[in-house]
């Protein structure tokens, strides 16, 4: 491996700790001996142009600093090549990286984990979800959940986690169960009546809300949470149940798996690591073994 590797920065990630965090993992990569070469770009097309630029040149590894968005963009440059990711999580969500089991808001920490496996060629194969020609890490959200991001993306104030709860609030005001049409693998169209269906490449969303808490990076199936036709008053008694993933015991909730998986829903926006992808229907495809990850 060149002893040349990227640093892939988000300088606003987590109000303004991704420019924050690029100097001690620099500084951690540096003193290991690694020569450093860092990537901004004026915006995110400009930056994935340069990220991909970097991974066709032959760096040793590209090393996201971000969240869970900035982990998206890097995985769009080295999805299906030999090259090796890095994640220095400093992000809202981080899950990515929980996932990985990678230091969360400890740059140094990470940019020392990171260097040390580099050495010791610790790097394995994980899994990724494919939706067209987008990759996603994490968990495609459909649903509730999604539309909470559509509210939140939509509010300007207030800042960070706490636009969301709110806008969780709002929508919990007006929400009603939503016809779904879910196809597995092959098999038949599924009609069901569900307040959200998540997708899970990863087990965790949102900073930790383990809502497919048995998806597993490595065995070429996504966990797909249902959560059916609740009343406002059930989802609020089961939602909270997810930080411990402990939601699919309730009788409401269904865990799937599949390699593949369609949903299809009016009038629904799938989000996946936190990213828009479109509107519903969409396909997603677990794509095993699809990127290199640098790791414990």
């Amino acid at each position: 491996m060149t002893s040349e590797i990227t640093l892939f920065v988000n300088p606003t990630a987590g109000r303004g700790r991704g420019a924050r965090a690029a100097q001690p993992a620099a500084s951690a990569l540096r003193a290991a001996g690694f020569s450093v070469r860092t990537v901004l770009g004026e915006d995110a097309d400009d930056a994935l142009v340069r990220a991909r630029a970097a991974v066709e040149g032959g760096t040793g590894a590209l090393i996201a600093v971000g969240g869970d968005g900035m982990a998206n963009l890097a995985l769009r440059a080295v999805a299906g090549t030999r090259t090796p990711l890095g994640l220095v999580a400093v992000g809202t969500g981080n899950d990515f990286a929980r996932a990985l089991g990678l230091p969360v808001r400890r740059p140094d920490a990470a940019g020392r984990m990171i260097a040390d496996a580099l050495k010791c060629d610790r790097i394995r194969d994980v899994d990724l979800g494919r939706v067209g020609d987008r990759w996603f890490g994490t968990v495609l959200a459909s649903g509730f959940d999604s539309r909470v991001n559509d509210r939140g993306n939509r509010m300007r104030r207030p800042a960070g986690r706490l636009k969301y709860d709110l806008a969780m609030v709002a929508e919990l005001a007006a929400f009603r169960p939503l016809p779904y049409r879910v196809r597995l693998d092959d098999g038949e169209v599924r009609e069901i009546e569900a307040t959200l269906v998540a997708v899970g490449n990863g087990s965790s969303y949102g900073g930790g809300m383990r809502i497919c808490p048995g998806a597993d990076l490595t065995d070429g199936l996504f966990d797909i949470t249902v959560v059916g036709d609740c009343s406002r008053t059930t989802l609020l008694r089961v939602f909270p149940r997810v930080y411990r993933g402990t939601h699919i015991d309730h009788p409401k909730v269904t865990v799937l798996r599949a390699a593949r998986v369609e949903i299809a829903a009016e009038d629904v926006t799938g989000y996946a690591d936190g990213e828009p992808l479109g509107p519903l229907p969409l396909t997603a495809r677990c794509v095993r073994g699809s990127v290199r990850v640098v790791g414990p």
